[in-house]
């Protein structure tokens, strides 16, 4: 089930021609998926600054389909699938609030979980799996 984050774009999300600059959606995504951690029970505070667990971005990509604007309105919806024990995707798609036929933006980030002093993969931990299979 997807998890939905309402968002309105800011003036501070857009590039000088007006529109929400490249960068700035692969920022909302990811405020969607802070939002997703945090309702599903997830401590944010902890989960950032866990010493023994690091759950850094490997590969981002998106793709553009539509304009979005200082003021729009976002539904920005966001899916999760774990891909091994210590590996997820995150899909988010991005639309015009209350028009669910019409895809602004879509983009992926693939999470890697690992130690962080020694920098090697570790499985991810409980709450996140718990988070992901809430997801599906």
């Amino acid at each position: 089930m997807p998890f939905i984050y309402h968002r309105t774009v800011h003036f501070q999300d857009t590039d000088a021609a007006g529109v929400v600059y490249f960068a700035s959606v692969l920022s909302i995504c990811h405020e969607a998926y802070e939002a997703s951690l945090s309702a599903s029970g997830i401590d944010l505070r902890h989960f950032f600054r866990n010493s023994e667990v690091a759950i850094p971005i490997v590969h981002a990509s998106a793709d553009f389909f539509a304009p979005m604007f200082c003021g729009d309105l976002l539904d920005v919806r966001l899916l999760a699938k774990q891909l091994s024990e210590d590996k997820f995707d995150v899909n988010t798609e991005i639309f015009a609030a209350g028009v669910s036929e019409r895809c602004l933006a879509k983009a992926v980030t693939r999470h890697l979980c690992i130690q962080p002093s020694k920098r090697t993969r570790q499985p991810l931990p409980p709450e996140v799996v718990q988070w992901l299979q809430g997801m599906g």
